[in-house]
């Protein structure tokens, strides 16, 4: 082996193993010559060497190759006829081939030499040449053609990665921007137009405040200018930017915030020395979480206001109330708390449906809202039952004036659907702080107030004093014991006679009820229905008295005394139940009576409030065999036209009419008339009252 061929071991290793180098394996070699002897000695010393070529002989030949195919190294003669090796470089650089060419020839002339290298050829071996030589040259041209391939790949792929990172920034769900150290934009997305309703050329360049709502700006300062990295960098911070997106509705750009939730960070020449020197600026995105804002301004709206009206509910009003207290004490001043009830309300709502009644609901709420101050809360305490926070008032003549502004307003008509309804209100006041140094107190207080009204005969006010709190504390107590009479059995049924006239017989018996209380003694029903019915409790001491009447009435029949008849009261509440008939049967069966001996007693004003539920109810039971009888007959609605489609058996003249008989005065023609109209209606006929 010579000196030569150990400079150059990767030729000599080729040689010894007839292969060409490892990263030339794969190369494409294209051999030119005019001359066919010449042409076949390069291929014989090419292939030796181990490479693959392709030969082409004359110009015209290689101008067909190359046009056919890719070739990475051209071995061109220059002197051809025809179409020469200048040609053929002429028309690989104006076809910009990528194929290195290297001129092998016997015109070693510099002006030849120069024109070739001129028109893009690689090098120059001259004819004769060395085969070492040329050898040498083609790996030289091979390695520059690899390396040629290897940076088009890097660019390739560097091309294909920006593009990507470039669609993956711009479809970024959020806004991506940089700013330069002195706050100006220099890069936005294209997601700016989407959210924000600019174009990029519209903030390049520009200030970040131009872009930030006033109320933020100075939030912004610290947030735009951020300096840190890592995870000390800003994170999540909300803030308004401003939008001018087009409002599709009115064909209008119009400014208006939006909510973001930005993150930014700062950028450095050299990130190993972030000193004031190296900042670039900084890096961001923001978010916009408009939709999420909302939701939550919905979810706070629902938790410290009625649905319905849209006024402060109870949470709301408790706040404000403890915070004008706290005021009020600071500042020695009183203030007002007005509990309204609405009058008639719940006639509207059960004969017109609850629909109607929750647009009555909303009505009421806007004529209130017009009678009250601007730092006045009217907030809807449940059903028809709302409450009004009047601050900063001098002498309880101020609350009066709103006070009878309110009963004024609702006094008025309201036309809905063709419907004009009435409601009046019932107002309760405590003033603190005579009634009360706490927001629970004087709530309580001005609810006390306000019963007071309704027993009073409502569409009224009535400021607190402590005697009605001493009543309503005795109220609370009788109702509490109430209840516990019922759990300990107090309650006992007693049994007023029903007598013939024209036999003198009894012929039934009507079941009444009493409180025997453990301390009190026999309290009379006039003391405690009331509020039985008031508190709902009315429904369990009919049931109870039914059930001991049945019970016993069918154990004196057992006895042998006759087919006596009982009367029993029933309610509306109870007859409002949607199981009534079913109860009603199941405390017949249990004690063994017979519906026939049962007289069902009902009030006109019970049967008027929801014929179109009871009156079926009452059928039902008719049609077991029970009777049914209208008490207190003529106290009523007296609706006689009505009266023929209730199914009932008797009328019960009221002792009113009864006490007040004077015959020498004409009154008794009350009570003739009932009479008629119950022969001509085949009713049977009981008077109360008759007792003395």
């Amino acid at each position: 082996m010579t000196n030569s061929d150990e400079s150059n071991p990767r030729t000599s290793f080729a040689k010894l193993m007839n292969r060409p180098a490892p990263e030339f394996d794969q190369a494409k070699i294209l051999l030119v010559d005019d001359k066919q002897e010449l042409l076949t000695s390069l291929f014989h010393l090419v292939t030796l060497y181990g490479y693959d070529a392709q030969q082409a002989l004359g110009g015209e030949a290689a101008m067909q190759a190359l046009a056919g195919d890719e070739f990475d190294l051209v071995l061109l003669d220059l002197i051809m006829p025809g179409i020469s090796g200048h040609d053929i470089l002429d028309y690989a650089a104006r076809e910009k081939l990528k194929c290195k060419i290297i001129v092998v020839s016997g015109d070693s002339s510099f002006s030849g030499v120069k024109h070739a290298l001129h028109c893009g050829a690689f090098d120059f071996v001259k004819k004769p040449y060395e085969a070492a030589e040329l050898i040498a040259t083609m790996e030289t041209a091979l390695r520059q053609v690899r390396l040629e391939h290897q940076h088009d790949a890097m660019e390739s792929q560097l091309k294909e990665s920006e593009e990507l990172h470039r669609f993956i920034v711009n479809s970024s769900p959020d806004l991506v921007y940089m700013l330069d150290r002195n706050g100006c934009f220099s890069f936005v997305n294209d997601r700016i137009k989407a959210m924000l309703g600019y174009g990029k050329d519209d903030v390049i360049g520009k200030h970040y405040s131009e872009l930030v709502d006033e109320d933020d700006l100075l939030a912004a300062d610290n947030l735009f200018n951020e300096r840190r990295t890592g995870d000390r960098a800003v994170k999540n911070v909300e803030l308004r930017l401003k939008s001018k997106r087009r409002d599709s509705r009115v064909g209008l750009t119009r400014t208006k915030s939006v909510w973001t939730e930005l993150t930014a960070m700062g950028i450095y020449a050299d990130n190993s020395e972030r000193t004031r020197k190296n900042f670039a600026g900084t890096y961001g995105t923001a978010r916009d979480i408009s939709e999420r804002k909302q939701a939550q301004e919905v979810i706070n709206f629902q938790a410290y206001h009625d649905l319905l009206t849209h006024l402060p509910n109870r949470a709301l009003l408790k706040d404000r109330l403890n915070l004008a207290i706290t005021q009020a004490r600071r500042n020695k001043r009183k203030l007002g708390a007005m509990f309204l009830d609405l009058d008639r309300f719940k006639l509207v709502n059960d004969t017109l449906g609850h629909s109607m009644g929750d647009r009555l609901l909303k009505a009421v709420a806007n004529r209130l809202q017009s009678c009250l101050r601007s730092g006045d809360t009217l907030s809807r305490f449940g059903g028809d039952e709302f409450t009004l926070l009047l601050p900063e008032v001098r002498t309880r003549d101020d609350v009066v004036v709103i006070a009878e502004k309110i009963l004024d307003r609702l006094n008025q008509p309201f036309v809905i659907d063709g419907h004009e309804l009435f409601v009046g209100a019932s107002i309760g006041i405590a003033m603190y702080p005579e009634a009360g140094d706490s927001g629970e107190e004087l709530i309580q207080n001005a609810d006390i107030a306000m019963y007071h009204v309704k027993g009073r005969g409502k569409n009224g006010y009535q400021f607190f004093s402590e005697e009605m709190n001493h009543q309503f504390s005795s109220r609370l107590n009788l109702e509490r014991e109430l209840r516990n009479g019922l759990i300990q059995g107090e309650f006992e049924v007693y049994y007023q006679p029903q007598v013939s006239l024209q036999s003198g017989t009894i012929t039934g018996v009507e079941a009444l009820v009493r409180w025997r209380h453990g301390i009190r003694g026999l309290i009379e029903p006039r003391e405690f229905l009331p509020l039985a019915e008031e508190t709902g409790l009315i429904t369990q001491i009919d049931e109870y008295v039914q059930r001991q009447a049945f019970n016993e009435v069918a154990s004196w029949q057992r006895a042998g005394l006759g087919d006596v008849c009982v009367s029993v009261n029933l309610t509306a509440m109870q007859l409002e139940q949607d199981d009534f008939v079913e109860r009603f049967v199941g405390s017949l069966r249990a004690s063994g009576l017979p519906a026939k001996s049962v007289k069902l007693e009902i009030t006109e004003n019970t049967l008027m409030q929801d014929m179109e539920v009871i009156i079926p109810k009452l059928k039902a039971v008719r049609k077991l065999g029970a009777h049914i009888a209208i008490d207190d007959f003529g106290t009523g609605y007296s609706s006689l036209s009505y009266l023929h489609q209730f199914p009932i058996n008797t009328l019960k003249i009221d002792r009113s009419f009864v006490g007040d008989i004077r015959s020498e005065q004409g009154d008794a023609s009350i009570i003739d008339a009932i009479v008629a109209m119950a022969r001509g209606l085949h009713l049977d006929l009981i008077a109360e009252g008759v007792e003395n």
